[in-house]
């Protein structure tokens, strides 16, 4: 947006029926730079109660395996190659395989998720259940006052976000999700003490945020139009058409690291995230790919994570877009 164009809030005040879909929300802007020890960051430095051991992450993790595609298997596999060349040359379709070619490639990638055609070698993601858990690493420490419209037990004034930088397919109560698990503790600044904690067994490297200090910015928050009425998106479309603008990409769902506001539906529909206990979760972060920070989650997107707004001790939602 520019300067001149208009804000949710002002959107609200031209379609008023959109003021119970306003949200607060606290945009993080990472950037490069040691951050300070007791201050809001990405990555950095960890503190924790020095008489509680560090956490570690017992689910089961996804590891790479890689077969070698024998020499057999090779040469047809060129020489299917060969023959769709031949067709297109022909006039043909040069992606269109016969229902044999299809059938010895299936056969030849038995399940694996890919094909390196330099090495020849398979890969597959297979389950890995350590006998030892894995050292979570820190991915966000944040204040009270610089996100004060979370949902702050009482006499808390710290969130540590922790994650297992490893993907995971099995964590108990998430739908559809491949990636990090994650982990948040309210705490308290007096409770805390610098650490170094253990180094994870086993890691994904862009799961490992580079250290990052924050501009966090107080903004208002309306939802994606999967979340609206049709009748309030038609009108709060029709607002922002008026000032030459969509209003799915300058008048909702911020883009960024977030806390609170509302997450965006940009790659599915809508996913309502439920709690175990029958509760409809609210959003609490976004974890974005790419910048300073250096991550990157669901294929260079986004990773909603969601809490239970009857019990903070419920476990998190997570979602990637």
């Amino acid at each position: 947006m520019t300067d001149s164009s208009p804000t949710p809030a002002e959107l609200v005040a031209a379609v008023p029926g959109l003021a119970p879909y306003l949200r607060p929300a606290t945009l993080l802007h990472p950037y490069a730079a040691t951050p300070e020890p007791t201050a809001s960051r990405i990555g950095g430095p960890a503190l924790w109660p020095a008489d509680e051991p560090w956490p570690h992450c017992t689910a089961g993790h996804l590891d790479d395996d890689y077969q070698d595609v024998s020499a057999a298997d090779r040469a047809i596999w060129e020489g299917i190659d060969r023959a769709l060349h031949e067709r297109a040359r022909a006039g043909g379709d040069p992606h269109v395989l016969t229902p044999e070619e299809a059938a010895e490639r299936r056969r030849i990638m038995d399940g694996a998720g890919s094909l390196d055609l330099i090495n020849w070698r398979l890969h597959r993601k297979v389950a890995e259940r350590p006998a030892a858990g894995t050292a979570v690493v820190p991915l966000a420490h944040i204040r009270a006052e610089d996100a004060p419209h979370l949902p702050w037990p009482e006499g808390t004034d710290r969130l540590q976000v922790l994650w297992c930088p490893n993907d995971h397919d099995d964590l108990p109560g998430q739908r559809y999700y491949y990636g990090p698990n994650v982990e948040l503790h309210w705490q308290r600044a007096a409770d805390l003490s610098a650490v170094t904690p253990p180094a994870p067994r086993r890691s994904d490297e862009y799961y490992l945020p580079t250290p990052c200090a924050l501009h966090p910015e107080q903004i208002l928050d309306l939802p994606d139009q999967d979340e609206l009425p049709g009748e309030l998106h038609d009108a709060a479309e029709e607002f922002a058409q008026r000032h030459g603008l969509e209003y799915h990409r300058a008048l909702s769902c911020a883009e960024g690291w977030k806390l609170g506001g509302w997450p965006s539906w940009h790659s599915t529909d809508l996913v309502p995230i439920d709690c175990g206990c029958g509760a409809r979760m609210v959003h609490l972060l976004t974890v974005d790919s790419g910048g300073d920070p250096d991550v990157s989650v669901g294929r260079f997107g986004e990773l909603h994570v969601f809490v239970c707004p009857v019990d903070l001790a419920h476990p998190v939602g997570l979602d990637l877009q």
